[in-house]
């Protein structure tokens, strides 16, 4: 229900000092403040609101009139009756709540009293909270002893460790509908899958027959390595060496490129067991070939640099638009490197959640499961030209040699990757969408490089450059 002694500037102010404020630079007003239910037990009450917030943006292409866009933000509280000086860098405000009377409010993430009470909460679902429903999967005993741990950096959530026994992940953003990260996860959980981390539980609340889900616990690998800082360490340590080659380093990466492949070969395997599974007509195709040209065209417009390979780019689509049809599944949506984890029983994937600025509903739909291989075949690339840019080298022949070594990191541990992958190679029908795909995001790599690191965007731009010349 609305919360009318909540006032919105308070909420405002809390907003702008988070690193998961998707708003940041947009003139916005909190338009509304919900409070969605409690925890039980306690002290302190813990509290979970929903603040809408209301964008008025100076968009040129906006009609008069039109109703500006709308987000939902999830805002658990820990309520005190006394300051708490302990989470004073967690400090909201402090009000008059017309149940509890004056308290001091605390964003409950940091507050361990709080985290205890979701953690029991959790283990209990039919006694946990009112207004929420808690959901727990069975086979994993929770350690109610477990201290918890906010993860700091994280950019569009919350993540709280509890112990080494479990991760909680708080949705910061909310909307209506089932999360992907949540449904996927709960399905391979259920499906035995190796290659993700068992979903303990999830909390949502029912929202006039609208699902909103807030929050879902699962396995904490704590002792996992991630799999962007691995394939780095590989480089390093062939460009400590240059001489050699990337078959004889001693980081070679490929064995565990090839792993890779044969993990995501086996979700996506368990995905179509799963859910739904559909071959698309021709006309799909088509449409697919058109959207990726599209996107190509918007792009030409921020990068003027793409325009020498524009042909060849449009040639890769336009075969797309020659398939007879087009097979779609379930699949992760935004792979790379950096949504994997390497443990001591092999590699899991992480994150479900699909492309961040894509919405919900969008998010949920079938894809080829090609994206998701053109996303990881970008990330090596990306691996081994990030850290041959730290290396500075002044000297042409050492930077040719590097330049020589980055590549044949690259193709090595794409190949590796893709071979496990597809079992063998690609029927060439599958190869034309799969070098689409590639294209595609390379394409999205020089708009987001661009605009957020231009000193980047030789990056994907050497990738295109490439694409031109085969």
């Amino acid at each position: 229900m609305t919360s009318p002694h909540l006032d919105p500037e308070v909420f405002s102010g809390h907003l702008d000092r988070t690193r998961w404020f998707g708003g940041k630079g947009r003139p916005y007003a909190v338009t509304d403040v919900r409070t969605l239910g409690a925890l039980a037990g306690g002290p302190p009450v813990v509290v979970i609101h929903l603040v809408e917030v209301s964008y008025v943006d100076s968009d040129p292409s906006a009609r008069p009139g039109q109703e500006p866009a709308k987000e939902l933000y999830q805002v658990p509280l820990a309520y005190y009756r006394e300051p708490e000086h302990r989470l004073d860098h967690a400090f909201v405000g402090w009000w008059e709540d017309p149940d509890l009377g004056w308290v001091h409010a605390y964003d409950a993430l940091h507050d361990r009293a709080a985290m205890a009470l979701w953690q029991r909460a959790f283990d209990t679902p039919s006694e946990g909270a009112t207004g929420l429903q808690f959901h727990r999967l069975p086979g994993h005993e929770l350690d109610l002893e477990a201290h918890s741990t906010l993860f700091s950096g994280e950019q569009s959530n919350s993540s709280v460790a509890f112990g080494e026994d479990a991760l909680m992940k708080v949705f910061r953003k909310v909307t209506p509908g089932v999360n992907p990260d949540i449904a996927v996860h709960e399905v391979l959980t259920k499906a035995g899958s190796e290659h993700v981390a068992k979903l303990y539980g999830w909390l949502e609340f029912d929202d006039g027959g609208e699902r909103l889900q807030l929050a879902m616990l699962q396995q904490f690998l704590r002792t996992a390595s991630d799999g962007w800082d691995l394939a780095l360490a590989s480089v390093r340590s062939l460009f400590a060496d240059p001489e050699v080659h990337a078959n004889e380093s001693g980081g070679d990466f490929a064995g565990e490129a090839t792993r890779l492949g044969e993990a995501l070969r086996e979700v996506h395997e368990d995905l179509r067991k799963h859910f739904p599974v559909e071959t698309r007509p021709a006309a799909a195709a088509a449409e697919l070939a058109a959207t990726m040209t599209g996107r190509l065209e918007a792009a030409l417009g921020v990068v003027p640099e793409l325009a020498e390979h524009g042909s060849a780019l449009r040639s890769a689509f336009n075969a797309v638009s020659k398939l007879d049809g087009l097979d779609v599944q379930q699949i992760h949506g935004d792979l790379h490197l950096g949504q994997t984890l390497r443990t001591s029983h092999g590699w899991k994937i992480v994150d479900f959640e699909g492309e961040p600025a894509k919405p919900l509903a969008e998010r949920q739909l079938p894809d080829s499961p090609w994206r998701d291989v053109a996303g990881m075949l970008r990330s090596f690339d990306y691996a081994a030209r990030v850290v041959e840019r730290t290396l500075g080298t002044s000297d042409e022949a050492d930077a040719e040699l590097i330049d020589t070594r980055a590549q044949e990191w690259s193709e090595r541990n794409k190949n590796h990757f893709l071979t496990a992958y597809a079992g063998g190679a690609l029927a060439p029908e599958e190869q034309r969408l799969l070098d689409a795909y590639v294209a595609d995001k390379a394409v999205y790599e020089t708009v987001y490089e661009t605009r957020n690191r231009p000193s980047w965007v030789a990056i994907p731009l050497q990738a295109v450059a490439r694409i031109g010349a085969a």
